[in-house]
């Protein structure tokens, strides 16, 4: 019983354990990432004349910039360290062009959403610090900190990266790009065109919208990865009845990843064909997973199944909405956009929770 009971205790003081040296890590290179930015801070002031919260100059760029180099280094380090971690040695099994795919998806995900929110954040403080100038002094002690805490921040997530947390960071990614294309879009009025039009302009707006689509998709390729091994778990332990459930439902998230990439890649002024194409077949890939659920991934929780065909019943009636002309075309596209990624979000946190009874 003593023997049994030490067995047991050994994989949580292994997690522990790991736990507490990513955490240890985290620590010394966001210390690390302080002291490098206190000096760019210092050569961004001395360089930049009249350097100020807004303005001319705003600090905000140079702080954006600095967080998405210092960002894509940690994510790398922590998602490379994490191989060895309790439940993550499966990835050091993965070929190794499956593993470089994934973890440029992670990296770039990472570095977008910190340039992103550090701009945002010194956005909105030059709105509530007009005319403020920041001195050397300020603008070492700024980018220390934010260079510091966005070090801090994505090392642990990458570390602990996971089938959960990679779903988060889908959302999070797809939601905050796509709004920020909508927000600084040179056309106010592309909503009465189509979704698709804020891809078709020469404006930074809509280099924002295809590469947060691109990404997206490359994500969702990675996320494929993460969805096979619970599933061959949840097989192997007898949760899940059928053996092709892990291969099937993966291909059809890389199927479904490659067709969000292809919106991106084919922005529509540029080849309305495949972009209506790629558009079609990810939407397609969304059908399937839900109408072959029943089939596929018997052994989930009923709850899960009802939940799909709220779904299957939305997606359906947005569609014959929009055919009768109740709906425009971009509330349609927005409304299956949003649909298949809350479908996701939900389908992962069933699979999370799946266990035998």
């Amino acid at each position: 019983m003593t023997r049994s009971r030490e067995a047991a205790a050994l994989p949580v003081a292994g997690a522990t354990l790991t736990t507490r040296r990513a955490e240890s890590d985290a620590v010394y290179l966001s210390l690390g990432a302080g002291a490098i930015g206190g000096l760019y801070g210092l050569l961004v002031a001395l360089l930049v004349p009249a350097l100020g919260l807004g303005g001319d100059a705003p600090f905000a760029p140079f702080a954006a910039v600095g967080s998405a180099i210092v960002a894509a280094v940690a994510s790398t380090l922590g998602y490379w360290r994490a191989r060895d971690r309790p439940g993550q040695e499966w990835r050091r099994e993965l070929p190794p062009w499956k593993y470089i795919v994934n973890t440029v998806s992670v990296v770039i995900v990472h570095a977008v959403l910190a340039f992103l929110a550090t701009f945002a954040l010194y956005r909105v403080l030059a709105a509530g610090f007009i005319g403020l100038p920041v001195i050397p002094f300020w603008a070492v002690v700024l980018m220390a900190v934010t260079l510091g805490v966005t070090v801090y921040i994505t090392y642990l997530s990458a570390a602990h990266m996971g089938t959960q947390r990679m779903s988060t960071l889908l959302m999070a990614f797809v939601v905050i790009g796509v709004l920020t294309s909508m927000v600084t879009s040179p056309d106010p009025q592309w909503w009465r065109v189509h979704f698709s039009h804020l891809g078709t302009f020469a404006d930074p707006s809509s280099q924002i919208f295809n590469g947060t689509l691109i990404a997206g998709g490359l994500l969702v390729t990675t996320f494929a990865v993460y969805i096979s091994h619970d599933m061959s778990e949840l097989v192997q332990r007898g949760v899940l009845t059928k053996t092709r459930a892990p291969r099937v439902v993966s291909t059809l998230f890389v199927v479904m990843g490659i067709m969000l990439a292809g919106v991106g890649i084919f922005p529509f002024h540029t080849n309305p064909v495949l972009h209506n194409v790629s558009a079609s077949g990810m939407a397609a890939m969304y059908l399937v997973l839900l109408f072959s659920g029943p089939s596929l991934l018997r052994g989930m929780p009923r709850t899960y199944f009802v939940v799909s065909w709220v779904y299957a019943g939305a997606t359906l009636a947005s569609l014959a909405l929009f055919v009768v002309g109740y709906f425009s075309l971009t509330a349609f596209e927005i409304i299956v956009f949003a649909l298949v990624f809350g479908w996701i979000a939900v389908f992962i946190r069933f699979l999370g929770v799946t266990s035998p009874s």
